[in-house]
């Protein structure tokens, strides 16, 4: 009904008509502009995509833009199990296996940290308990560059120097001030009647936190899980610093890979390499993204 009385008004009116011709035109040009952008951006994606199914004969032909001619597997069992990375001839798999080691009980530690402080910070404050939180703060906006000498210092006292324990205590302990932060400003808004409540029937600090604070918290522990993983998984400056050999992550194969001593680059090798390493935090997005920017809007509304 509203299209047709449009069509109407502009078959009548000549300005409607160049006002209508003007909008379409307009429409057009935004979506060619975001269209070209999304190419570009989607370009080195397909690249990667394409050349793990390459084979790299046809590659080397070819040129690295291409539709594959034929689907080949080989260059993804090569670069699990069998290409030399980091002078062992094992493939990104022990470093598959390491990251997987390393970030699954480090995002775990990190989230619970950050719930229990975030409940205390809002539900239980204390004198000094905003300091506190500042202090706690500082962890988000100090590089963590700075930290490596200490770091460095720390984990050689204790003995766990090149171990996978000793980033998993590195990232919690970092992790901590951003879960901290999410956690804290999404208690808050949890009414404190209801803590008062609990506490007027007899529930201590534990009972309130798992019986009440946990249940309301998946929407906010989701993105602490989400920040945390791919975080942890995607961070190649502390792996490379803090391990060598066979403890070393996923990104620190991936470089080994791509920077290898052969002059030949193994395009096909690389690019299922890469896909492998990905993996993970696409599946977290994929199953969890679509609560990530509802938990932040809920824990940034009063």
């Amino acid at each position: 009904m509203v299209e047709a009385t449009l069509r109407s008004a502009i078959e009548v009116d000549p300005a409607a008509s160049l006002a209508a011709r003007r909008h379409w035109l307009g429409r057009f040009g935004v979506y060619s502009f975001l269209s070209i952008f999304a190419i570009i951006y989607i370009l080195p994606l397909f690249v990667i995509v394409a050349n793990s199914f390459r084979p790299l004969p046809e590659i080397v032909q070819n040129g690295l833009i291409g539709f594959p001619h034929s689907l080949s597997f080989s260059a993804w069992s090569r670069a699990w199990s069998s290409y030399c990375v980091g002078g062992t001839c094992q493939g990104v798999k022990p470093n598959f296996l390491n990251s997987l080691e390393l970030t699954v009980p480090a995002t775990i530690i990190s989230t619970l940290l950050g719930a229990m402080n975030g409940y205390i910070l809002s539900k239980w404050r204390f004198r000094g308990s905003d300091f506190l939180f500042a202090s706690i703060m500082l962890g988000v906006f100090l590089p963590g560059q700075i930290a490596l000498m200490p770091w460095a210092f720390i984990l050689g006292h204790i003995g766990l120097s090149n171990t996978i324990a000793g980033l998993i205590l590195i990232h919690c302990v970092q992790g901590t001030s951003f879960t901290t932060l999410f956690c804290r400003n999404y208690y808050v808004n949890i009414p404190d009647d209801l803590i008062k409540a609990a506490r007027i029937d007899g529930a201590g600090f534990w009972r309130i936190f798992w019986k009440i604070i946990l249940p309301l918290s998946p929407p906010i522990l989701i993105v602490t899980v989400i920040w945390q993983f791919t975080g942890i998984w995607n961070d190649y400056l502390l792996g490379v610093v803090f391990t060598s050999g066979r403890n070393q992550p996923i990104t620190a194969a991936l470089i080994g890979l791509a920077t290898g001593n052969t002059n030949a680059k193994i395009y096909d090798v690389m690019s299922a390499g890469v896909l492998i390493g990905a993996i993970p935090p696409l599946l977290i997005y994929f199953f969890g993204g679509k609560y990530f920017v509802r938990g932040l809007t809920q824990g940034a509304i009063k």
